[in-house]
């Protein structure tokens, strides 16, 4: 595969002729197999009507084939179990039907997680307070399973509505050009007054929701901050790395106390929770926890 030196390389909007010809390639692979790993029409119709969304899009192909360096093979190997894993886990139903979650203000008050306006490029940001983690208090309203039950609900809602919303906002701006689509979003992990004690908790969690994540949702993270990040987080990273692969390393920034200057060149003070160094204050119940503001509500990016 040839190299170029665009950073967008191999998204929608920035295929070279070889990427382009390795995506035909690969709808036709996953076409081909018996049974189809993308089905024919009307089935896949029936099937967008259903989610809300096209999970057969080029653009969903190309994450795959991006997570695998467009290896064809590989990227159907990933594709197929991702298949699996979606019938097992229930991900289309929690698609076209959500996920109830009635005890979400309970839970955000004990390990808050929620997405918040945009960056400057637009993508949904979503926001992790490990800090306020209360793991009793946490698991006495919820449990684990339900927790990723939820998460697989968000990504299927940020498919749905949250990236459609945000693409549509950074064209009426004139920000995307012919074929680009928002598709990513942008995280911030606050550890302001988090523990060692706090990681270990949650260790099972995060580990089975970042493998949700790589291999079911791959190419969906823009960039990571974590902030706030103690000295002795050095020691979690180490176990926490050898999880991830290296597209994803690159593009985690790991950032002390004096954050805010460097989340400045990524997101808008005024998209930014007042608790995090910004300037916003939603109105409503909840607050910036869970306004769940952006254009996909209806508000600015």
């Amino acid at each position: 595969m040839a190299t170029t030196a665009d950073p967008q390389s191999g998204h929608p909007g920035h295929l070279t002729p070889d990427q382009q010809a390795t995506l035909t390639s690969f709808r036709t692979l996953l076409s081909s197999t018996t049974p189809p790993l993308i089905p024919a029409s009307p089935t896949r119709e029936e099937h967008t009507a259903k989610l809300g969304y096209d999970r057969y899009s080029d653009a969903a192909l190309l994450r795959f084939l991006r997570a695998r360096k467009f290896d064809q093979e590989r990227a159907k190997e990933m594709w197929s179990a991702n298949e699996s894993w979606r019938a097992s886990f229930g991900a289309d139903e929690l698609a076209a039907n959500g996920f109830p979650y009635p005890e979400a203000s309970q839970v955000n008050q004990y390990y808050p997680q929620f997405y918040h306006k945009t960056d400057l490029q637009g993508r949904p940001l979503y926001i992790e307070q490990l800090g306020k983690l209360d793991i009793p208090k946490l698991y006495a309203i919820t449990t684990q399973e339900r927790q990723l039950k939820r998460l697989v609900a968000e990504y299927e809602k940020s498919f749905r509505e949250r990236w459609p919303a945000c693409t549509e906002a950074q064209r009426r701006e004139g920000k995307l050009r012919e074929g680009e689509v928002v598709e990513t979003s942008c995280t911030i992990l606050d550890l302001y007054n988090a523990g060692i004690s706090s990681f270990y908790r949650v260790k099972d969690y995060v580990m089975a929701a970042s493998a949700i994540g790589q291999n079911n949702y791959p190419e969906t993270m823009g960039h990571m901050f974590i902030i706030n990040a103690p000295y002795l987080f050095s020691t979690i990273w180490s176990l926490i790395k050898p999880w991830l692969d290296e597209a994803t390393v690159r593009k985690i920034h790991i950032l002390g106390k004096n954050y805010k200057n460097e989340l400045r060149e990524y997101i808008a003070e005024e998209n930014l929770p007042v608790a995090l160094g910004g300037r916003c204050v939603c109105a409503g119940e909840g607050g910036c926890e869970m306004g769940d503001a952006g254009p996909w509500n209806g508000g600015q990016a």
